[in-house]
């Protein structure tokens, strides 16, 4: 059982990454970025996701600093999290982007560092400058993003190393089973990005009954439904009562029957585009 904020999990090449983390997606530069990623760390959250297309790593980056300097925490104590984005995809163009990140970021070097989309005939070259990058010791662990089965197979038949990590849609309308059992079967830490679904599943008659149970909110029960999956987690939110909120899930234990019955409410919704129709 994950017990407690800062519980990891290790990845294939023995990097520790926490279960949870925050996400900010949409959240624009400015205080309320700052504000959020800093109160997050402030509770205990070490795991922070941001993407170049998000357009926010320079808030990021200066929470981080505001941060370590207010909390006593160290940089090491910090998993963070950028993407590449689709118009960088290529050798030259994702190493630089790469250092561009960085830079507005205002670190030294990346725990994680993702493809944000599988573009075809992309994403091999900038998975070869991925590579480059981890080998040459510039990022802790590299991974995918939006990678479906067939977009890993292709990946990783002419490639050196694994993906570690593919963070994808993922939540109870979704539950990409097929796509879980193959990243197990693979070693590679599936996780998930709109795990709430952007709100759609608050007002879920089946989940109410669980949280209800439990005495948790309907957000609390699918983040820990995440966990217990297996699956890698980083809700979005700049309010403190829901970041505290949304941390507060490591008391409790859903039932294998409760487990099921969310299992059951899986449609293969998105809300997010999809992989293999995305207008790039």
């Amino acid at each position: 059982m994950i017990k407690n904020l800062q519980d990891t999990t290790t990845l294939h090449n023995g990097v520790k990454m926490p279960w949870f983390g925050i996400g900010v997606f949409k959240v624009e530069e400015g205080p309320e970025l700052v504000n959020a990623v800093k109160t997050a760390i402030k509770h205990g959250y070490r795991s922070i996701d941001t993407a170049a297309i998000y357009e926010n790593e320079e808030g990021v980056g200066q929470a981080i600093k505001e941060a370590i300097t207010e909390f006593g925490v160290t940089r090491e104590e910090l998993f963070i999290t950028s993407k590449v984005w689709n118009a960088d995809l290529g050798y030259e163009s994702t190493i630089a982007a790469y250092e561009t990140s960085l830079n507005k970021l205002g670190l030294d070097y990346l725990d994680l560092y993702l493809i944000h989309w599988p573009v075809e005939g992309k994403y091999k070259e900038a998975w070869r400058a991925l590579e480059t990058l981890y080998t040459d010791g510039k990022i802790k662990a590299i991974g995918v993003s939006n990678f479906q089965v067939h977009h890993l197979e292709n990946l990783i038949k002419d490639s050196k190393i694994k993906p570690m990590v593919n963070q994808v849609e993922y939540h109870p309308r979704l539950t990409q089973k097929e796509l879980k059992s193959f990243c197990q079967d693979n070693g590679i830490q599936l996780g998930a990005w709109s795990p709430l679904m952007q709100g759609q599943l608050l007002d879920n008659k089946v989940l109410q009954e669980i949280a209800d149970k439990y005495k948790k909110s309907i957000a609390q029960v699918i983040l820990r439904w995440d966990l217990q999956n297996g699956v890698v987690t980083i809700p979005k939110s700049t309010k403190e009562h829901r970041i505290v909120e949304n941390a507060s899930v490591f008391d409790f234990e859903l039932s294998e029957a409760d487990m099921e019955r969310i299992n059951g409410l899986n449609q293969d919704l998105r809300v997010g585009p999809d992989p293999d129709n995305f207008d790039f």
